[in-house]
């Protein structure tokens, strides 16, 4: 007589907080963020859209930079409160980056003035918070889950811990920022408010080389690219490519003397410590891509970028000389000139401009959603929403329609 097959037991989540992301080990973390293409790589021909399996920015090395070199911690306003679930047997199977926030600066989705109104009714909006990765507006996993049967439940355990830790700090509310749209849908399902908004993405359609890409343009918006990079280097500008063991930390300090004007010029104080590059350049050296501008002998402006497994991450900027078009080149062109010569699905190149647009970059949707603690405070949000949400959405539309690639018909040269 068979035996009957032993059952399952059952899945019995605990979820507990880590105040620093050194006490959950890297091989734990990296087994719940970061995951093998489970869908063939995109054909030369095929645009792919798809979510990065192995996104730079959720890795337990670039989480633990941040935290380490001082700029996401408690006393910039970042203290770390990341969430972990444990199965039965005491195993992490799954992880969110989170932190009690006491502003909020560094974030890129903008609820200053849902904060500024809550405190003008006598509210107290701070702590509040973040599930995201700080000071990068690029578009990861966030709801973290170690692939397998249980993976559903360890989401649902993630979410009901966030809800359980806004409650135990006192925490006004909880904002859950560039998450990709399943994880947003499923948010949304368990109550959450939803955000949309905008970046500039460019894509690959299997273009062989730069000049290919600029055939898929119209005449004049080609015409206008070519004369911005002949323009860029014209004063005896040299640009260089340097990932890997080819960035030294004379690179680091000139790439930070850049980052540093820009960051005291746009937001006051810079956001990343000169220790946080140092850290990353030991760490994961391999996904990083420093785009650096020398002229006689000087390196005057750089870029840098992150390298997902199918994405190119473009992040921060900066230049200590002023020379026309030169943003353009070492941002926007060379950042294709890499994704096509590694054959990378897209870069995402940040934040905000509309500029971009003129380059063949295309608009796209980003995606937060928000919980909120008060009743009142979430009735004015969610009214509040309804009305942003149909301005994105028509600004969308009309974004789409100023992108300068060919139309049908064919053009007069």
């Amino acid at each position: 007589m068979a035996r009957d097959a032993p059952q399952a037991s059952p899945f019995t989540p605990t979820v507990k907080v880590a105040t620093a992301i050194e006490a959950v080990s890297a091989a734990v973390w990296d087994a719940c963020a970061m995951h093998p293409a489970t869908t063939p790589a995109p054909a030369p021909c095929s645009v792919d859209t798809s979510e990065d399996p192995r996104n730079p920015f959720v890795s337990h090395a670039f989480l633990h930079a941040l935290e380490s070199s001082g700029s996401a911690t408690k006393r910039t306003g970042w203290a770390p409160i990341h969430l972990t679930v444990e199965d039965g047997a005491g195993t992490i199977v799954a992880v969110a980056p989170c932190y009690l926030k006491s502003h909020s600066r560094g974030e890129y989705v903008f609820d200053q003035g849902w904060a500024d109104a809550y405190e003008r009714a006598g509210g107290s909006y701070y702590p509040k918070l973040q599930v995201s990765v700080p000071f990068t507006p690029a578009t990861g996993p966030r709801l973290l889950v170690r692939p397998g049967p249980q993976a559903a439940l360890a989401r649902s355990a993630l979410i009901n811990g966030l809800r359980a830790l806004m409650q135990q700090t006192g925490a006004s509310s909880t904002h859950v920022t560039f998450l990709p749209r399943d994880e947003w849908e499923e948010l949304g399902a368990a109550g959450f408010l939803l955000r949309q908004d905008q970046q500039f993405h460019w894509l690959n359609e299997g273009y062989e080389s730069f000049d290919a890409f600029l055939e898929a343009l119209a005449s004049r918006k080609r015409k206008a690219i070519r004369r911005e990079r002949r323009d860029a280097v014209a004063a005896g500008i040299d640009i260089e490519q340097l990932t890997g063991a080819a960035i030294t930390e004379a690179h680091w300090d000139a790439f930070f003397a850049f980052y540093q004007d820009t960051g005291s010029r746009k937001w006051g104080r810079p956001y990343l410590t000169r220790a946080f590059f140092s850290q990353i350049s030991e760490s994961m050296a391999d996904q990083v891509l420093l785009v650096m501008a020398k002229r006689a002998g000087r390196y005057i402006a750089g870029a840098i970028n992150f390298i997902g497994a199918n994405v190119l991450y473009g992040r921060h900027w900066g230049c200590v000389e002023q020379h026309p078009f030169l943003h353009f080149e070492v941002c926007y062109y060379q950042a294709i000139d890499f994704a096509i010569s590694r054959g990378l699905a897209r870069v995402e190149a940040g934040a905000q401009g509309e500029h971009k647009l003129a380059r063949g970059y295309r608009p796209v949707m980003t995606y937060s959603a928000h919980d909120i603690a008060d009743p009142s405070l979430r009735r004015a949000v969610a009214d509040y929403l309804k009305r942003e949400t149909a301005y994105v959405g028509a600004v969308q539309g009309e974004l789409e329609g100023m992108t300068p690639f060919r139309h049908v018909e064919v053009e007069k040269e």
